[in-house]
Protein backbone atom coordinates (compact mmCIF):
# COMPACT_ATOMS: atom_id res chain seq x y z
CA UNK A 1 0.00 0.00 0.00
CA UNK A 2 1.48 3.27 -0.71
CA UNK A 3 3.21 5.23 2.20
CA UNK A 4 0.93 7.68 3.56
CA UNK A 5 1.73 11.38 3.16
CA UNK A 6 3.99 13.64 5.46
CA UNK A 7 2.07 16.80 7.16
CA UNK A 8 4.43 18.96 5.05
CA UNK A 9 2.04 17.15 1.98
CA UNK A 10 -0.97 17.33 3.64
CA UNK A 11 -0.73 20.79 4.61
CA UNK A 12 -0.03 21.77 0.97
CA UNK A 13 -2.44 19.83 -0.33
CA UNK A 14 -5.21 21.74 1.77
CA UNK A 15 -3.78 24.85 1.11
CA UNK A 16 -3.83 23.89 -2.67
CA UNK A 17 -7.58 22.85 -2.12
CA UNK A 18 -8.33 26.22 -0.29
CA UNK A 19 -7.09 28.19 -3.01
CA UNK A 20 -9.36 26.14 -5.46
CA UNK A 21 -12.35 26.72 -3.71
CA UNK A 22 -11.36 30.20 -3.22
CA UNK A 23 -10.83 30.84 -7.22
CA UNK A 24 -14.03 28.62 -7.81
CA UNK A 25 -16.17 30.77 -5.82
CA UNK A 26 -14.55 34.25 -6.78
CA UNK A 27 -15.81 32.98 -10.65
CA UNK A 28 -18.83 32.25 -9.91
CA UNK A 29 -19.82 35.68 -7.94
CA UNK A 30 -17.85 37.10 -11.52
CA UNK A 31 -20.06 35.19 -13.71
CA UNK A 32 -23.35 36.80 -11.63
CA UNK A 33 -22.48 40.24 -11.61
CA UNK A 34 -21.77 39.80 -15.08
CA UNK A 35 -24.83 38.42 -15.81
CA UNK A 36 -26.70 40.59 -13.43
CA UNK A 37 -25.10 43.96 -14.99
CA UNK A 38 -26.17 42.42 -18.61
CA UNK A 39 -29.37 42.23 -17.45
CA UNK A 40 -30.19 45.13 -16.33
CA UNK A 41 -28.72 46.77 -19.24
CA UNK A 42 -31.04 44.62 -21.18
CA UNK A 43 -33.89 45.56 -19.35
CA UNK A 44 -33.10 49.23 -18.82
CA UNK A 45 -36.16 51.60 -19.96
CA UNK A 46 -34.26 53.80 -22.75
CA UNK A 47 -31.65 51.66 -23.63
CA UNK A 48 -31.33 50.58 -26.93
CA UNK A 49 -28.57 49.07 -29.20
CA UNK A 50 -25.91 51.49 -30.31
CA UNK A 51 -26.64 52.68 -34.07
CA UNK A 52 -22.94 51.99 -34.95
CA UNK A 53 -21.87 55.44 -35.46
CA UNK A 54 -20.46 55.38 -31.29
CA UNK A 55 -23.88 57.79 -30.24
CA UNK A 56 -26.47 56.81 -28.07
CA UNK A 57 -29.95 56.97 -29.83
CA UNK A 58 -32.63 59.34 -28.22
CA UNK A 59 -34.57 57.50 -25.30
CA UNK A 60 -38.45 57.06 -26.21
CA UNK A 61 -40.48 58.51 -24.45
CA UNK A 62 -41.63 55.54 -21.91
CA UNK A 63 -40.65 52.31 -21.09
CA UNK A 64 -40.66 49.48 -23.46
CA UNK A 65 -40.86 46.15 -21.94
CA UNK A 66 -39.04 43.46 -23.28
CA UNK A 67 -41.14 41.04 -25.06
CA UNK A 68 -41.30 36.80 -23.93
CA UNK A 69 -40.11 34.79 -26.07
CA UNK A 70 -43.20 33.25 -27.91
CA UNK A 71 -43.29 29.36 -27.04
CA UNK A 72 -44.19 27.10 -30.27
CA UNK A 73 -47.74 25.75 -30.11
CA UNK A 74 -47.85 22.35 -30.24
CA UNK A 75 -51.03 22.35 -33.03
CA UNK A 76 -50.15 25.13 -35.54
CA UNK A 77 -52.99 27.56 -35.90
CA UNK A 78 -54.24 27.82 -39.68
CA UNK A 79 -53.28 31.09 -41.22
CA UNK A 80 -56.40 33.18 -41.92
CA UNK A 81 -57.65 33.71 -45.52
CA UNK A 82 -58.98 36.90 -46.96
CA UNK A 83 -62.45 37.25 -47.74
CA UNK A 84 -63.23 36.70 -51.39
CA UNK A 85 -64.04 39.68 -53.60
CA UNK A 86 -67.28 40.30 -54.77
CA UNK A 87 -66.09 40.30 -58.44
CA UNK A 88 -64.35 36.86 -58.09
CA UNK A 89 -67.01 35.03 -57.54
CA UNK A 90 -67.37 32.24 -60.35
CA UNK A 91 -71.82 33.01 -59.98
CA UNK A 92 -71.48 36.90 -60.33
CA UNK A 93 -68.88 36.08 -63.37
CA UNK A 94 -70.85 33.62 -65.44
CA UNK A 95 -74.35 35.72 -64.23
CA UNK A 96 -72.38 38.95 -66.19
CA UNK A 97 -71.23 37.20 -68.70
CA UNK A 98 -74.00 35.28 -69.60
CA UNK A 99 -77.43 36.11 -67.79
CA UNK A 100 -79.64 38.79 -66.79
CA UNK A 101 -79.79 41.95 -64.91
CA UNK A 102 -81.85 39.80 -62.26
CA UNK A 103 -79.12 36.88 -62.37
CA UNK A 104 -76.25 39.39 -61.74
CA UNK A 105 -78.56 41.29 -58.56
CA UNK A 106 -79.28 37.39 -57.48
CA UNK A 107 -75.38 36.38 -57.53
CA UNK A 108 -74.75 39.36 -55.31
CA UNK A 109 -77.22 38.34 -52.88
CA UNK A 110 -80.33 40.63 -54.17
CA UNK A 111 -80.93 43.97 -53.86
CA UNK A 112 -80.28 45.16 -50.89
CA UNK A 113 -76.30 43.36 -50.96
CA UNK A 114 -76.17 44.30 -54.42
CA UNK A 115 -76.13 48.04 -53.64
CA UNK A 116 -74.17 48.11 -50.83
CA UNK A 117 -71.53 46.18 -53.04
CA UNK A 118 -71.97 48.61 -55.43
CA UNK A 119 -72.03 52.04 -52.96
CA UNK A 120 -69.23 50.90 -51.12
CA UNK A 121 -67.11 50.32 -54.10
CA UNK A 122 -67.01 46.50 -53.49
CA UNK A 123 -67.90 45.52 -56.66
CA UNK A 124 -65.88 47.59 -59.33
CA UNK A 125 -66.87 44.66 -62.13
CA UNK A 126 -70.76 46.47 -61.86
CA UNK A 127 -70.31 49.33 -64.45
CA UNK A 128 -73.21 51.98 -63.52
CA UNK A 129 -72.34 54.07 -67.01
CA UNK A 130 -73.58 50.54 -69.06
CA UNK A 131 -76.59 51.80 -70.68
CA UNK A 132 -78.05 47.79 -71.07
CA UNK A 133 -78.34 47.48 -67.59
CA UNK A 134 -81.21 48.67 -65.64
CA UNK A 135 -78.86 49.82 -62.55
CA UNK A 136 -77.32 52.52 -65.31
CA UNK A 137 -76.75 55.91 -63.95
CA UNK A 138 -77.41 58.76 -66.55
CA UNK A 139 -77.43 62.45 -65.61
CA UNK A 140 -75.63 65.89 -65.85
CA UNK A 141 -72.46 64.48 -64.77
CA UNK A 142 -72.80 60.61 -66.32
CA UNK A 143 -73.87 61.14 -70.55
CA UNK A 144 -74.28 57.42 -72.51
CA UNK A 145 -71.43 55.38 -73.68
CA UNK A 146 -72.18 55.44 -77.23
CA UNK A 147 -73.58 58.78 -76.89
CA UNK A 148 -76.46 57.61 -79.82
CA UNK A 149 -77.32 54.53 -77.79
CA UNK A 150 -80.73 52.67 -78.98
CA UNK A 151 -81.93 50.32 -76.80
CA UNK A 152 -82.96 46.72 -77.74
CA UNK A 153 -85.67 44.70 -77.48
CA UNK A 154 -88.23 47.29 -77.61
CA UNK A 155 -91.99 46.70 -76.79
CA UNK A 156 -94.94 48.89 -76.34
CA UNK A 157 -97.51 48.59 -73.36
CA UNK A 158 -100.63 47.14 -73.99
CA UNK A 159 -102.29 47.94 -71.19
CA UNK A 160 -101.93 51.88 -71.02
CA UNK A 161 -102.69 54.47 -73.15
CA UNK A 162 -100.39 56.03 -75.33
CA UNK A 163 -101.19 59.83 -75.28
CA UNK A 164 -97.96 60.67 -77.55
CA UNK A 165 -95.30 59.46 -79.31
CA UNK A 166 -95.10 55.55 -79.87
CA UNK A 167 -94.98 54.54 -76.06
CA UNK A 168 -92.16 52.22 -76.77
CA UNK A 169 -89.72 51.31 -73.72
CA UNK A 170 -87.45 48.04 -73.32
CA UNK A 171 -89.12 45.34 -73.45
CA UNK A 172 -89.03 44.27 -69.46
CA UNK A 173 -90.13 48.23 -68.58
CA UNK A 174 -92.56 47.98 -71.33
CA UNK A 175 -94.08 44.64 -69.43
CA UNK A 176 -94.03 45.94 -65.90
CA UNK A 177 -95.77 49.18 -66.79
CA UNK A 178 -98.60 47.12 -68.06
CA UNK A 179 -99.13 45.67 -64.75
CA UNK A 180 -98.60 48.99 -62.82
CA UNK A 181 -101.50 50.31 -64.60
CA UNK A 182 -103.79 48.10 -64.14
CA UNK A 183 -103.11 48.18 -60.47
CA UNK A 184 -103.71 51.98 -60.11
CA UNK A 185 -107.23 51.12 -61.95
CA UNK A 186 -108.05 48.10 -59.53
CA UNK A 187 -106.99 50.33 -56.46
CA UNK A 188 -109.84 52.84 -57.91
CA UNK A 189 -107.18 55.79 -58.18
CA UNK A 190 -107.52 56.22 -61.80
CA UNK A 191 -106.08 55.63 -65.21
CA UNK A 192 -102.80 56.47 -66.58
CA UNK A 193 -101.67 57.53 -69.88
CA UNK A 194 -98.29 57.14 -71.50
CA UNK A 195 -97.09 60.57 -72.79
CA UNK A 196 -93.47 60.08 -73.67
CA UNK A 197 -91.45 56.92 -72.94
CA UNK A 198 -87.85 56.19 -75.42
CA UNK A 199 -86.48 59.15 -77.08
CA UNK A 200 -83.63 58.54 -79.88
CA UNK A 201 -80.43 60.78 -79.78
CA UNK A 202 -81.80 62.83 -82.55
CA UNK A 203 -85.10 63.84 -80.76
CA UNK A 204 -83.52 64.94 -77.61
CA UNK A 205 -81.28 67.24 -79.77
CA UNK A 206 -84.54 68.83 -81.40
CA UNK A 207 -86.57 68.83 -77.73
CA UNK A 208 -83.67 70.35 -75.42
CA UNK A 209 -82.88 73.04 -78.51
CA UNK A 210 -86.94 73.74 -78.16
CA UNK A 211 -86.73 74.26 -74.44
CA UNK A 212 -83.57 76.44 -74.83
CA UNK A 213 -85.21 78.81 -77.57
CA UNK A 214 -88.44 79.18 -75.76
CA UNK A 215 -86.98 79.18 -72.11
CA UNK A 216 -83.20 80.05 -72.19
CA UNK A 217 -80.35 77.57 -71.51
CA UNK A 218 -80.28 77.84 -67.41
CA UNK A 219 -84.50 77.11 -67.42
CA UNK A 220 -84.00 74.22 -69.93
CA UNK A 221 -81.39 72.74 -68.12
CA UNK A 222 -84.11 72.24 -64.93
CA UNK A 223 -86.75 70.44 -67.18
CA UNK A 224 -84.65 68.85 -70.07
CA UNK A 225 -81.47 66.86 -69.91
CA UNK A 226 -78.86 67.65 -73.18
CA UNK A 227 -78.83 65.13 -75.42
CA UNK A 228 -76.86 62.00 -74.81
CA UNK A 229 -77.53 62.51 -70.48
CA UNK A 230 -81.52 61.58 -71.03
CA UNK A 231 -82.64 58.66 -68.85
CA UNK A 232 -85.60 58.30 -71.80
CA UNK A 233 -83.01 57.23 -74.47
CA UNK A 234 -82.22 54.23 -71.99
CA UNK A 235 -85.64 52.74 -72.71
CA UNK A 236 -86.21 52.79 -69.32
CA UNK A 237 -88.03 55.87 -68.45
CA UNK A 238 -91.74 57.10 -68.95
CA UNK A 239 -93.44 60.20 -68.30
CA UNK A 240 -97.27 59.34 -67.63
CA UNK A 241 -100.45 61.67 -66.71
CA UNK A 242 -103.43 60.97 -65.32
CA UNK A 243 -106.32 60.41 -67.89
CA UNK A 244 -109.77 59.85 -66.43
CA UNK A 245 -111.75 62.26 -68.26
CA UNK A 246 -109.58 63.15 -70.72
CA UNK A 247 -105.90 62.86 -70.69
CA UNK A 248 -104.41 66.01 -68.51
CA UNK A 249 -100.71 67.24 -68.64
CA UNK A 250 -97.34 66.94 -66.97
CA UNK A 251 -98.20 70.13 -64.50
CA UNK A 252 -101.36 69.12 -64.01
CA UNK A 253 -100.25 65.72 -62.49
CA UNK A 254 -98.30 67.47 -59.46
CA UNK A 255 -100.78 67.06 -56.72
CA UNK A 256 -103.25 64.09 -57.67
CA UNK A 257 -103.98 61.13 -55.98
CA UNK A 258 -102.30 59.34 -58.96
CA UNK A 259 -99.12 60.55 -58.01
CA UNK A 260 -98.78 60.08 -54.70
CA UNK A 261 -100.02 56.71 -55.56
CA UNK A 262 -96.94 55.72 -57.85
CA UNK A 263 -94.95 57.84 -54.45
CA UNK A 264 -96.47 54.97 -52.54
CA UNK A 265 -96.77 51.80 -55.15
CA UNK A 266 -94.49 52.21 -58.62
CA UNK A 267 -91.76 50.30 -56.38
CA UNK A 268 -94.00 47.02 -56.31
CA UNK A 269 -93.32 46.87 -60.52
CA UNK A 270 -89.79 47.77 -60.29
CA UNK A 271 -90.06 51.82 -60.72
CA UNK A 272 -89.24 54.95 -58.80
CA UNK A 273 -90.00 58.41 -59.34
CA UNK A 274 -86.55 59.83 -60.34
CA UNK A 275 -86.63 63.36 -59.64
CA UNK A 276 -88.88 63.93 -56.34
CA UNK A 277 -89.45 67.26 -54.66
CA UNK A 278 -86.98 68.67 -52.89
CA UNK A 279 -83.91 66.62 -54.93
CA UNK A 280 -82.66 69.70 -57.01
CA UNK A 281 -79.79 70.18 -55.36
CA UNK A 282 -78.58 66.35 -56.51
CA UNK A 283 -80.33 65.24 -59.52
CA UNK A 284 -80.31 68.89 -61.38
CA UNK A 285 -83.66 68.86 -62.36
CA UNK A 286 -86.58 70.03 -60.75
CA UNK A 287 -89.88 68.05 -59.26
CA UNK A 288 -91.10 66.13 -61.46
CA UNK A 289 -93.83 63.51 -60.09
CA UNK A 290 -94.71 62.25 -63.74
CA UNK A 291 -90.95 60.83 -64.46
CA UNK A 292 -90.84 56.84 -63.55
CA UNK A 293 -87.82 55.10 -64.10
CA UNK A 294 -87.53 51.71 -64.02
CA UNK A 295 -84.86 49.55 -62.04
CA UNK A 296 -86.41 46.60 -62.00
CA UNK A 297 -88.29 44.64 -58.86
CA UNK A 298 -85.07 43.99 -56.77
CA UNK A 299 -82.92 47.30 -56.71
CA UNK A 300 -86.37 49.56 -56.82
CA UNK A 301 -87.85 47.21 -53.55
CA UNK A 302 -84.10 47.93 -51.89
CA UNK A 303 -84.98 51.60 -53.34
CA UNK A 304 -88.23 51.91 -51.85
CA UNK A 305 -86.89 50.20 -48.13
CA UNK A 306 -84.18 51.96 -47.67
CA UNK A 307 -86.08 55.59 -47.62
CA UNK A 308 -83.71 56.49 -51.02
CA UNK A 309 -85.04 59.73 -53.07
CA UNK A 310 -82.23 59.75 -55.72
CA UNK A 311 -80.03 57.02 -57.41
CA UNK A 312 -76.88 59.18 -56.86
CA UNK A 313 -77.75 58.47 -53.26
CA UNK A 314 -78.79 54.76 -53.88
CA UNK A 315 -75.47 53.94 -55.66
CA UNK A 316 -73.14 56.22 -53.26
CA UNK A 317 -72.53 58.88 -56.30
CA UNK A 318 -71.45 62.51 -55.86
CA UNK A 319 -74.75 64.88 -56.73
CA UNK A 320 -75.25 65.64 -59.93
CA UNK A 321 -76.63 69.43 -60.13
CA UNK A 322 -74.43 70.62 -63.40
CA UNK A 323 -73.15 69.68 -65.83
CA UNK A 324 -68.87 69.75 -66.38
CA UNK A 325 -68.81 72.14 -69.16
Amino acid sequence: MPPAPTSSRRERRVSRRVRLARRRALAIVLVLVVAGVSAYLLTRPGVAEADGAGDPPSAPSSPVATPEPEQPSATPSPTPTAEPAVCDDPALIDALDNGSDADVIAAIGGGDAFREAVASGAAPCIDLTDATRTWVVVNKRNALDPIDYWPTPQAQPSGIRVVSGGGWLRADAAAALDELAAAIVADGVGTLGVDSAFRPYAFQVDLYNGYVASRGQAAADLRSARPGHSEHQTGLAVDVVACDNGCGSHDGFKGTAHAQWLVDNAWRFGFVVRYEDGQTDVTGYSWEPWHLRYLGPELAAAYHDGGYRTLEGFFGLPAAPDYDS
